[in-house]
């Protein structure tokens, strides 16, 4: 089976620590986009583990991990990362291999990445890794491949500085390239697992544009990104937290407002609580009601098969939890996701009340033992999005996890 792990909301949502569970009934991991602008974050046995370009699946010892065609590649980074699992008694080498159709990243780009933001009217808030740059130079048809540092007439374009750069990794990086459209064929018969990074509503296409990422975060590019065909794909399920975050800038219409003193010590709460700190950058992220307005639309535009609910026990100590339903725009109810940057700046959020559980959920295992309160929780949240939440998550371990709808049959 080939099964796809994406984000449902603007990221951070918890993919890494998902990837990693269901990684132990795959045989092969293959990460389809995004480059270290990416953090995945897994907990196994108490140790923490910050991954940025490396599949999740990487601390199964048995697994092969393959970085796609549709992520774009810092080498430098990469060994470092490689380096720091190694260090943490992970054997990686032979097991790690990269798109010869993937691109690469210069040290130069990272500059240029910061100082395009900085030069916008309206500024992103890049990461300042290079991403952009690097998709950008690939959609002008300039970009650098794996498949290209043999390639004599290519490599003569480059000099100085990312002349001796490439050159310090370049016989590495060709020994960890593969066709992965032949492995992919290969493996037909065998489960695969497709890590998403970013999330739906950051994708290029689909997401709050201009404010998204430069690559393909939506279900589609697990196609695009790992040379293979959309019916290929058997299944696809969206991981999302039990409340929103998001970092960088965009709107974001069901925010905690720091003004009002209740939302902003919810905030607070919530934040620290659920650890809302980028792995990546560092920065505290912006931290919200959960938008289910935005999430029935990452449902509907990914052809969710089911939802992966995690950091529901960060609500364990609330009397009352709300939930956005619908955007009021400049007094209009809507209830289905607008493209305008404008009306999402402009949406308050309509919301719903539900019931606290005030109980610890860290140690259930199954989803008839949850409290009422958080079953409603979650049953409204399926009526409303028309999908299954097939996997809830109670916890950073990997073990504080149960599955409701079987994902491997």
């Amino acid at each position: 089976m080939k099964v796809v792990v994406i984000g449902a909301q603007w990221g951070d949502e918890g993919k890494g620590k998902i990837v990693d569970y269901l990684a132990e009934d795959a045989k092969y991991v293959v990460r389809y986009a995004g480059g270290p602008n990416a953090g995945h974050t897994i907990v196994v046995d108490g140790k923490q583990y910050a991954l940025h370009q490396v599949p999740s699946g990487i601390l199964y010892k048995d697994k092969s991990v393959f970085l796609g065609a549709g992520m774009v590649i810092d080498p430098e980074a990469l060994f470092n990362e490689l380096q720091m699992l190694k260090d943490n008694g992970i054997d990686w080498e032979g097991r790690v291999f990269i798109s010869d159709r993937a691109h690469i990243i210069l040290p130069r780009y990272r500059q240029m990445d910061k100082d395009r933001d900085a030069a916008r009217k309206r500024p992103i808030g890049t990461t300042g890794r290079g991403i952009g740059i690097a998709y950008s130079e690939k959609a002008q048809r300039d970009g650098l491949r794996l498949a290209d540092l043999d390639w004599e007439k290519k490599m003569a374009e480059f000099d100085g500085e990312d002349k001796a750069y490439l050159e310090k990794y370049k016989n590495r990086l060709i020994s960890m390239r593969v066709d992965l459209t032949a492995k992919m064929h290969e493996f037909k018969n065998d489960n695969i697992l497709f890590e998403g990074a970013q999330g739906a509503m950051l994708d290029i296409d689909s997401g709050t544009y201009p404010y998204v990422s430069s690559g393909a975060s939506c279900a589609a590019g697990a196609a695009t990104g790992c040379g293979i065909g959309p019916h290929d794909l058997d299944k696809i399920l969206g991981v999302f937290k039990a409340y929103e975050t998001r970092v960088g800038n965009g709107p974001m219409p069901t925010e905690f407002n720091d003004n009002d003193a209740a939302e902003s010590e919810l905030c607070r709460t919530v934040r620290e609580t659920g650890r809302e700190y980028g792995v990546t950058t560092g920065r505290a992220r912006r931290c919200g009601y959960l938008d289910l307005v935005a999430l029935r639309y990452a449902c509907r535009t990914n052809s969710l098969d089911s939802l992966v609910l995690t950091h529901l026990d960060i609500y364990d100590p609330m009397e009352q939890i709300e939930a956005c339903i619908a955007y009021d725009i400049g007094g209009k109810i809507v209830t289905d996701f607008p493209a305008s940057v404008e009306d999402m700046e402009n949406a308050k959020p309509v919301l719903k009340k539900f019931k606290g559980w005030k109980t610890s959920l860290k140690q259930i295992r199954e989803y008839d033992k949850l409290p009422k309160e958080a079953r409603d929780y979650v049953e409204f949240i399926e009526d409303y999005c028309d999908t299954k939440v097939g996997i809830v998550s109670v916890g950073y371990e990997r073990n504080e996890t149960f599955i409701r709808t079987s994902v491997w049959e």
